[in-house]
């Protein structure tokens, strides 16, 4: 039997923005390394696993 289960919280404006931030923050790591992967196939036809996604972010 699979059961599912729907949470809600109310976060109080500081915890808001500090969501908001991370969420951001988030967002723009994840773009950044899209954007790699995707210069990276466009250019040599490779694919970049994460290992090797995570090293070019942390140059």
């Amino acid at each position: 039997m699979k059961r599912a289960f729907k949470y809600r919280f109310y976060p109080t404006g500081e915890q808001a923005a500090e969501l908001a931030r991370t969420f951001g923050c988030v967002r723009l790591v994840y773009n950044r390394a899209l954007a790699a992967r995707t210069e990276v196939w466009t250019l040599r036809q490779e694919r970049v696993n994460y290992n090797a996604t995570s090293a070019l972010l942390t140059e």
